[in-house]
């Protein structure tokens, strides 16, 4: 059989996989082939057998890389061994540590090493502690943790640090040469109390054409902090950028893609001071149709800092007190209300998919610890702004298209064949006879959500429409937003904290000028072009064909992006899910009711009503017999009870366990009349015991142990999020 190159991606139960450098299907490796290989490892492997479905398994014959990363775990000493537990599961292996090699650190504490000696078939991997990070407990450990396991550029450059000190703080007469002057339009941010850089402001007024009696329209502006001119393409901030391609967000953390001077002053577009912009100036007629746009470089000046509730309560109540408050701005924020219901209206006729979620945020105390979860308000500020970032992207998508210039294009891809097999077997189950066509649109997808929305399984539905649907990335190849129903679409307004839209800003501003942008030129043919004097475009210069060589510059850029972006998604759930499971300590042995959120062959994952927290309820803790899974029904079935459970059932459950290291809280199921029982014996309903614990443990342990090795060979599948153009205002870049 032929030899295979590809990259270890281990996995938390001791197996891994080998995930192919010609994207075909990943191959397995067993714990043994396991043991002398690492997570992220570059292996070539040979197929050595097929298992019952098809799929491949494989011997490894030679590791082409090692991964040279720094590895993130607790110090532990046992039996007289220094060794290090890894945090992040997948590299399967403990590290042992030298006496010598442990530097300052103590028993128990967070630590960072590298590896000196690679694992083997016979030995286990050895290394040396590089940095002391603290305790478990300390606040922000969790983050501290995270960067490190997910490999999230943190620290800039001491050259990048320099060139930002080097920028002047104020606008200089240069700064504004070729700009349109806008400091006198009301434009305003609109942002959550909580938002300390603002890339985006907003004003809108009457459109009226030449002479027409009555207006027909609005005109929209859109305003982006102008990042591009303070990040010149090859010069340390802008490496700085790349690398870390967006910013990152924790609960009372933002690690930003660009340095504070930038990110929260120069390009933050703080109220009543000068800043660079890039405008998109559009006519959205009355039927929600842009009907033309421009773009432009300009400078403005910020005449208010607007919160979401704030902005609501203007445009619920002329009168009320908040309008009272901004009178001088209620006039331009109604006309802002007008031009968004015309453009929410469009989006419904477009046929845009539009699942009604529930999110989440975090509150944090002083320590950083969770003091509450509170479900996320969308109102109508939040969609305002929402339809207006996104009528920028798509002209900003068409304005490149209609120049046939490279760049970054956010595509989200409809169901493929298998998963629209799925969904529709999936609906016939439950007795829905709705159309889906062989090529499914977003429309068909919204009819199926409006038409089930008042069923009781809805968020079961909801959610397999929505597990039907492709990851948005990032590519240079346009295939549309499925999501979103548009031919076209891109990221341009958000800067400050994506690196795409900065590339997007570089492209329109080459074009403005009549040239062409290179993601790869020389220092001196990138200053050329910065000196080079403002001309009309050019048909000759950008019209042309785009080469296989740009293509190729460009899908590698929109692949880094699209990695880094789930990198930080990844990074972010990590803290999240931590900082959860120590909330949830702190619940052990109580009940509460919850929702039924997931169902999986092995249990139920279940949403606290109150508390907004997810676990599992597995299946040796469900009670009542022996359930069996249906696939396609998505749901458990007890075979001696009878009881069915899918997603959207309310059930009770009791905090039975919280592993803050494997980030995971389980729970049992409460069976009416548990508490009745125990009362008539004599007892109070209380928590179990430890060992009732323990056994339940031991007894969950086995049976997964048992059901990992009947399914050894079966490739996990990870449920991806899905990117449909809903989600609050700093995930609108999500889309």
């Amino acid at each position: 059989m032929s030899e295979i190159t590809g990259t270890v991606a281990g996995h938390r139960d001791g197996h891994g996989f080998v995930q192919r450098d010609d994207g075909e299907a990943d191959i397995y490796l067993s714990p043994q082939e396991m043991r002398a290989v690492l997570h992220r490892d570059r292996v070539r492997v040979r197929v050595v057998r097929y298992d019952r479905r098809g799929r491949p398994e494989g011997r490894v014959l030679d590791i082409v890389e090692r991964r040279k990363t720094t590895i993130i775990g607790r110090l532990l000493h046992e039996n007289g061994i220094w060794l290090v537990a890894p945090e992040d599961r997948r590299y399967g292996q403990d590290i042992l540590i030298p006496k010598n090699a442990t530097a300052s650190a103590t028993v128990g504490q967070v630590v960072a090493l590298e590896l000196t000696e690679p694992p083997s078939m016979f030995s286990q991997p050895v290394g040396r502690v590089i940095e002391v990070l603290g305790e478990i407990d300390d606040p922000g450990m969790e983050i501290e943790i995270a960067v490190r396991k997910y490999e999230v550029p943190h620290r800039f450059s001491p050259e990048a640090l320099a060139q930002a000190a080097a920028i002047p703080e104020e606008l200089r007469a240069a700064d504004l040469r070729h700009r349109v002057d806008l400091r006198d339009v009301p434009l305003v941010t609109i942002d959550g109390e909580d938002a300390r850089d603002f890339d985006d402001a907003v004003y809108c007024e009457p459109h009226r054409r030449p002479r027409a009696k009555a207006s027909d329209g609005w005109r929209l502006l859109v305003a982006i902090a102008d990042v591009s001119h303070y990040v010149k393409p090859g010069e340390p901030i802008d490496t700085d950028a790349y690398e870390r391609a967006t910013s990152v967000y924790f609960p009372r953390r933002v690690i930003p893609m660009l340095p504070e001077k930038l990110s929260n002053g120069l390009c933050s577009l703080n109220p009543d001071e000068d800043r660079l912009c890039m405008v998109c100036d559009m006519v959205v007629d009355a039927h929600g149709d842009i009907a033309a746009y421009q773009f432009f470089p300009a400078v403005m000046r910020s005449h208010a800092r607007l919160t979401y509730a704030e902005v609501a309560a203007i445009v619920g109540n002329t009168r009320g007190p908040e309008a009272q408050r901004r009178a001088e701005l209620v006039p331009h924020l109604v006309h802002l209300h007008e031009v968004y219901r015309a453009l929410l209206k469009r989006r419904g006729t477009r046929g845009a998919v539009d699942f009604e979620t529930t999110e989440t945020q975090i509150v944090c105390d002083d320590n950083g610890r969770i003091e509450r979860i509170v479900p996320r308000v969308r109102n109508e500020a939040h969609r305002l702004i929402e339809e207006a970032m996104l009528a920028a992207n798509v002209c900003a998508a068409e304005f490149i298209q209609e120049h046939n210039h490279a760049a970054l294009y956010r595509v989200h891809e409809g169901p493929t064949p298998e998963k629209r097999t799925t969904l529709m077997n999936y609906l016939r189950t439950l007795g829905l006879a709705l159309p889906l066509s062989e090529e499914p649109t977003p429309g068909e997808l919204q009819a199926i959500a409006v038409a089930t929305r008042e069923r009781p399984d809805a968020t079961q539905i909801h959610a397999m429409l929505l597990r039907s649907m492709q990851q948005a990335h990032y590519t240079a190849s346009n295939s549309g937003h499925f999501g979103l129903a548009y031919d076209a679409y891109t990221h341009f307004t958000s800067p400050i904290r994506r690196y795409p839209d900065l590339l997007v800003h570089r492209v329109i501003k080459a074009l403005l000028h009549g040239r062409r942008y290179h993601l790869q030129g020389s220092e001196a043919e990138e200053e050329s072009r910065r000196r080079a004097p403002a001309k009309a475009p050019a048909k000759s210069t950008t019209k042309r064909a785009i080469s296989a060589l740009e293509m190729e510059q460009w899908n590698a850029a929109g692949a880094h992006c699209s990695t880094n972006e789930r990198r930080a998604d990844e990074a972010s759930r990590d803290v999240e899910a931590w900082l959860k499971c120590r909330y949830m300590r702190e619940h052990l042995g109580e009940e509460f009711s919850g929702t039924v959120s997931a169902v999986t062959s092995f249990g139920l994952f279940v949403t606290l009503d109150d508390l907004y927290v997810d676990g599992l309820v597995h299946i040796t803790e469900i009670g009542g017999g022996y359930y069996r899974y249906d696939e396609v029904r998505q749901e458990l079935h007890g075979e001696r009870s009878g009881v069915r459970y899918a997603a959207g059932a309310r059930v009770r459950v009791q905090v039975s366990r919280v592993d803050l290291d494997s980030r995971r809280i389980d729970f049992r199921m409460v069976r009416e009349g548990d508490a009745e029982r125990l009362l008539s014996r004599g007892r109070k309903a209380e928590p179990r015991r430890a060992s009732d614990e323990l056994a339940s443990v031991q007894a969950r342990d086995r049976a997964a142990r048992q059901a990992a090795k009947t399914a050894a060979r079966a490739r996990p599948k990870a449920t991806k999020a899905r990117d449909t153009g809903r989600g609050s205002r700093k995930r609108a870049g999500r889309r």
